[in-house]
């Protein structure tokens, strides 16, 4: 424990900014007349442009007046010309090999609706449902309403649902099948993990930092209760992160978190921290990602269990200047002090350990259609699984 809180005290010393990572759709680039290129590098993975963009409140610069709007004769009403929307389709065909081969058309794995734009010249808006996802419908995950540059500060708020890990590394924007396994991770019965939650997101520049502040339910993006309420308890979770570059090739970051949930008024008390780092130099990128988890009492025991997690990732990603290709590769490690761990990642059954590697490349047919191959070994469940797919938006 002092060696992880003197690490996180020595990265906390040396952070610099970085710009909070967001989607764009093809929407805007009907609005604007622009290359795809422009905001992604490759296809759904922001370049330095499409942070600023999205940063902006998906628009060229803040403050912007909204673009391609009817004449309505009120100074207090702007509407699109037309509704701007998107979709993103992806599918895959699946080999998995353990004593012998099996294979799985998942075809297509996702179908979203996408759209965004602004409201004035300081709200916009972005959201997207889940048409079909692995098969059923999945319904709203992002659904935000954000406000840039609050009265003309450094200062943006979104409130809406949203995935508590985007201030780290978007899941949303990797470019591997293989998902980021500790911000999957539930622990026991405790329903906070770093993926979607309902609350209010801020987020401002201030002395060269970028610090953002979140005030969350705490327990995912579920139905509502009978009682017509989305927090099924009192108790509010807060998150917070600061992270800032060092130099034009190494951004650093840390984060924390902390929260409470009850079970038939039994208590868990959890805390989260860590650090996250970026290195860029030339065409390669290295992410890399840990997290250090504590529970006090995660299946809601009336004798309390303490569990310790600890997990992260190293990301690493090449993309040669001018090349259509574009190579990844994933280590991934959660391990608990219990096996009650549940990445959510189809395993199939709670485990106290999870690992995986995961390599491969994708090739840009078009700017908007991707084609990529994938291998990944599953460590605890000794089984190779092998991908092919494709991803387009249009």
């Amino acid at each position: 424990m002092r060696r992880v809180a003197g690490v996180t005290a020595f990265l906390l010393a040396l952070l610099v900014l970085v710009p909070v990572d967001a989607v764009a759709i093809p929407a805007f680039a009907r609005r604007y007349r622009v290359s795809c290129q422009l905001c992604h590098n490759p296809v759904p993975k922001l370049s330095a442009f499409g942070v600023t963009f999205a940063g902006n409140g998906y628009r060229m610069a803040a403050q912007e007046p909204p673009r391609d709007t009817i004449d309505t004769g009120d100074p207090l009403l702007n509407l699109a010309s037309s509704l701007p929307l998107a979709m993103r389709l992806d599918a895959y065909a699946q080999a998995f090999s353990k004593g012998k081969a099996s294979t799985d058309f998942e075809t297509p794995y996702i179908i979203k609706l996408l759209a965004s734009g602004p409201i004035s010249k300081t709200f916009s808006y972005y959201m997207y449902v889940n048409l079909l996802e692995r098969g059923e419908f999945g319904g709203f995950e992002d659904a935000m309403l954000i406000a840039n540059d609050i009265f003309g500060a450094p200062v943006d708020v979104s409130i809406g649902q949203f995935q508590v890990s985007d201030v780290l590394f978007k899941r949303e924007l990797r470019l591997m099948f293989e998902d980021y396994a500790i911000y999957r991770t539930n622990v026991g019965d405790e329903p906070v993990n770093l993926t979607y939650d309902r609350g209010v997101l801020a987020s401002a520049d201030l002395l060269g930092f970028t610090v953002t502040g979140q005030l969350l339910n705490g327990n995912g993006i579920g139905p509502a209760e009978s009682d017509r309420r989305f927090d099924d308890n009192k108790f509010k979770n807060v998150a917070g992160s600061i992270s800032r570059e060092i130099t034009g090739f190494l951004r650093l970051g840390v984060f924390g978190y902390y929260g409470k949930n009850t079970s038939d008024d039994i208590e868990n008390e959890l805390t989260m921290f860590g650090g996250d780092a970026t290195i860029a130099a030339g065409p390669v990128e290295v992410n890399a990602q840990f997290i250090h988890r504590e529970d006090s009492n995660p299946l809601f025991l009336q004798d309390s269990r303490r569990v310790k997690t600890d997990g992260g990732f190293v990301e690493a990603i090449i993309r040669p200047q001018g090349s259509r290709w574009h190579g990844y590769a994933l280590y991934n490690r959660v391990s608990a002090t219990e096996p009650i761990l549940n990445p959510r990642l189809g395993t199939g059954s709670d485990v106290g350990l999870y690992q995986s590697i995961a390599g491969g490349a994708g090739y840009l047919i078009m700017r908007n259609l991707k084609f990529t191959g994938e291998g990944a070994w599953l460590t605890e469940q000794e089984t190779m699984r092998w991908t092919l797919g494709f991803v387009t938006a249009f």
